[in-house]
């Protein structure tokens, strides 16, 4: 979704069960590369990175309102699975798309300071967009945290509000600022890179965007 309407199309989202984006990172269309500008934006200004020197970073922004994000979740996850040793992905989870975006963002990062997202990620999309449920703000959002087995509630509080926690939330801002990201879900690489359904044409393309890049970022 955009920051004020959809951004991608039932068309687009059709194309998300499809099987298989290019075998290797680093692939090309049938007709030739990808095209700057056309497929995926170059940023003018590279924004910052966290990983390791020899490793390629690919980030997803998403947001846990976002109807988008929860049908490609699967397949993206999927993906994740394939990629290469050298490539470190990553999600951002960003401050738009509804009005309650900043407990959900560190719903996020408390999740993953508790080593939970494996767990827990996917069924935060099916509690909101399937289920129905309210997780809004932070006692909707406590309130379901506290009917999962296994989750510690008083752990989770204590760092759902915590400085680490809250930190991780505005550099995702700050992030999601310099990728210009304007709708979601997306796809960000090294700090060089933008591609999302709209620039690719559909969401399962832009994984076969996302591995081109993967390969033009190898080369430096």
């Amino acid at each position: 979704m955009k920051r004020r309407d959809f951004s991608l199309t039932a068309a687009s989202l059709a194309l998300l069960p499809l099987a298989g984006v290019a075998g290797m990172a680093g692939a090309q269309t049938p007709g030739g590369a990808f095209k700057a500008g056309t497929d995926y934006q170059v940023l003018g200004k590279r924004a910052p990175i966290d990983t390791p020197a020899g490793k390629v970073e690919v980030v997803e922004f998403f947001s846990y309102n976002c109807p988008h994000c929860a049908a490609f979740e699967p397949r993206l996850e999927s993906w994740v699975k394939q990629l290469p040793a050298d490539v470190a992905f990553k999600r951002i989870p960003v401050p738009f798309v509804g009005n309650d975006t900043e407990p959900k963002q560190r719903l996020y990062y408390t999740l993953e300071a508790m080593g939970k997202l494996d767990e827990l990620h996917l069924k935060v999309f099916q509690a909101i967009h399937q289920q129905r449920q309210s997780l809004t703000g932070d006692a909707g959002i406590v309130g379901w945290i506290e009917k999962q087995p296994g989750i510690d509630a008083k752990k989770f509080n204590e760092l759902f509000k915590s400085f680490t926690v809250v930190g991780k939330a505005k550099r995702a801002m700050q992030l999601t600022t310099d990728y210009k990201v304007e709708g979601v879900p997306a796809l960000g690489v090294a700090g060089r890179f933008y591609v999302d359904g709209g620039t690719a044409g559909s969401l399962e393309r832009a994984l076969q965007v996302t591995d081109f890049l993967i390969g033009e970022a190898r080369k430096g």
